[in-house]
C-alpha cells in the first residue's frame, strides 16, 4: 500500500491478480463481477480503516469487558449506475450504513456529466459519506458529485475508485484537498475518446453485461 496525506493506493497481490483478471477483454460477466468484489472488500476495509469508536462496556459469558460501537453514521453514495458494483462490499463491513444515489451518465461528444437523478438520506452533515465509482478518469462525474455533496451539506467525504487516471487525480486534488482518495490502481493516461489507458474499458457495461 503506497499512502499519501490524501490518497492511498492499495499494493496487494490478490488486488494485482484480480486487476488483470479485470483488464483482460476475454473475462466474461460472471468472473469480472466475482474479481470487482473481491477487490472492492479490500478497498471497502481501508476506506473504513480509522474510523472514530466509542466505548462502551459490555458482558461476557464470564465477567464484563470493554467494547466499541463505531462512533459515526456512514452513509455510501454510488455514482449510478456503475458505483453500484462496490456498494455490497462497504455494507457488509457496515450493515447499518446508509446509501443514496447519485445518477450521472458520461455525454459521448463532450466527456461531461450529465445528471439525471438524486437520492439521499438526511443527516449527511454529520455523516463519513463514502462517495464510489469503479473509474476516476477525467474526474468530471467525481468533481460533480463531490460538488453536489458538499452543498447538500456533507462535510466529510471519502472517494473510492477502482482504478484511476492521473488527470481525474490531479483534478480532485487540486479542487478538493479535504477529500481523501483510497484506490486499487493509478493507470498511465487517458486516451483520445477520455478513456483509461490500459483501464478495463467501460466498468458499468461490464459488471451488467450491457456492452
Amino acid at each position: 500500500m503506497k499512502t499519501t496525506d490524501q490518497v492511498t493506493i492499495i499494493r496487494h497481490p490478490l488486488v494485482s491478480r484480480d486487476l488483470t483478471i479485470l483488464r483482460k477483454t476475454e473475462t466474461d460477466t460472471i468472473d469480472f463481477r466475482t474479481a470487482l468484489g473481491r477487490i472492492a472488500t479490500i478497498l471497502a476495509y481501508f476506506a473504513l480503516k480509522e474510523l472514530p469508536l466509542r466505548e462502551k462496556t459490555i458482558s461476557t459469558p464470564i465477567t464484563t469487558a470493554r467494547g466499541y460501537e463505531i462512533d459515526t453514521d456512514i452513509i455510501v453514495v454510488p455514482i449510478l449506475r456503475a458505483g453500484l458494483s462496490l456498494v455490497d462490499a462497504i455494507i457488509d463491513f457496515v450493515p447499518d450504513a446508509k446509501v443514496g444515489h447519485l445518477g450521472m451518465y458520461r455525454d459521448e461528444d463532450t466527456h461531461q456529466p450529465v445528471d439525471y437523478y438524486s437520492k439521499l438520506p438526511n443527516g449527511l452533515d454529520e455523516a463519513l459519506v463514502l462517495l464510489v465509482d469503479p473509474m476516476l478518469a477525467t474526474g468530471g462525474s467525481a468533481d460533480d458529485a463531490i460538488n453536489f455533496l458538499k452543498k447538500q451539506g456533507a462535510n466529510n467525504i471519502r472517494f473510492i475508485s477502482l482504478i484511476s487516471a492521473p488527470e481525474g487525480l490531479d483534478r480532485i486534488l487540486k479542487k478538493y484537498p479535504d477529500v481523501s482518495i483510497i484506490t486499487a490502481a493509478v493507470d498511465e493516461k487517458l486516451n483520445s475518446d477520455a478513456f483509461i489507458v490500459p483501464g478495463l474499458g467501460d466498468a458499468g457495461d461490464r459488471y451488467f453485461g450491457t456492452e
